[in-house]
């Protein structure tokens, strides 16, 4: 591969995923019509990328039937308003990620002292204000994919109120989203390296343990034999099945951080957006720490730029 493809990545068959920096996106192509849609639209400023690799994949000036989000946290719609000035095409999402997507509510604050590590407290940075994607949003409809029949759609709950994952029964092919992740999202060695980690969603960035849970026993009981997150490696066979039976029998001791702002009462949420936040269990040294850890952060970001 030239050096501009060296991040993208096979899955399985007629799905393809991209890494921007640390999160993925993935493409996806029906086997009967050839059409294919693009599932989540990464970060700001990777437009270029996302449409390079369409290209590569189905041809220039090819165009996805249509943009399916499995959540709009800022990772996963960053690109979505460039891609629109390329791609004229309707973007899909549940039904409770509407207030986030429609400029209505902003999601729940992220929680950077839940997990540890430096992407915990960095997290305090990431933008959690809603954006408005006008008439080329649509509510999703039923449990199909548009445009894609081989593919059903399945509420995944917990690290947003309208999350979810797509699955394809005739190859046990799911894309989680963040419901679980294969890398530990917390850690920035575990997000330079991509070591792989079947984990939890990401726990600075996860309101509802509750549900979170209960969508990860879900996903853990179509045992599937090959699944792509949001975040980390594709993981396949036994090592994903066993690895994910193990998250869904453990997950309290396993993803649920000991401490933090959600972990005893979750945000709650409704098609309006948020409803009530717990309050936030910040203490003045933790806050003094995550402030040089963000500043020094930014600076080696900005140097490397």
């Amino acid at each position: 591969m030239k050096k501009q493809d060296e991040n993208y990545f096979k899955v399985a068959r007629g799905v393809w995923g991209l890494k921007i920096i640390f999160v993925n996106i993935f493409m996806v192509q029906d086997k009967e019509s050839g059409k294919w849609i693009l599932i989540d639209g990464g970060l700001k400023g990777s437009s270029g990328r996302i449409i390079r690799m369409s290209e590569k994949l189905f041809g220039k000036g090819t165009s996805p039937e249509a943009i399916v989000l499995t959540h709009g946290h800022f990772d996963h719609r960053g690109a979505l308003k460039e891609l629109l000035k390329k791609w004229n095409v309707t973007i899909y999402a549940h039904s409770l990620e509407a207030p986030y997507l429609t400029g209505l509510s902003p999601y729940p604050p992220s929680d950077p002292f839940a997990g540890g590590g430096i992407m915990a407290l960095t997290s305090a940075l990431f933008p959690n204000k809603p954006i408005d994607l006008g008439k080329n949003f649509k509510k999703l409809r039923g449990n199909t994919v548009p445009n894609m029949p081989e593919w059903k759609i399945i509420p995944t709950p917990g690290h947003s109120p309208g999350h979810i994952s797509l699955y394809r029964e005739s190859d046990k092919t799911l894309i989680a989203g963040d419901a679980f992740v294969t890398t530990k999202q917390e850690s920035a060695y575990y997000v330079i390296t991509q070591k792989k980690k079947l984990c939890g969603p990401p726990k600075f960035y996860t309101p509802d343990w509750v549900s979170a849970k209960s969508s990860v026993e879900k996903l853990a009981a179509l045992k599937p034999k090959s699944a792509a997150a949001g975040h980390g490696k594709p993981m396949y066979g036994r090592d994903l099945q066993n690895n994910l039976k193990d998250l869904a029998l453990h997950f309290d001791e396993q993803a649920i951080p000991h401490s933090g702002r959600y972990v005893s009462e979750p945000a709650v949420a409704n098609a309006s957006g948020i409803v009530r936040l717990p309050k936030s269990t910040m203490v003045p040294k933790l806050l003094t720490a995550m402030v040089i850890m963000v500043l020094l952060t930014t600076v080696v970001i900005k140097l490397r730029q």
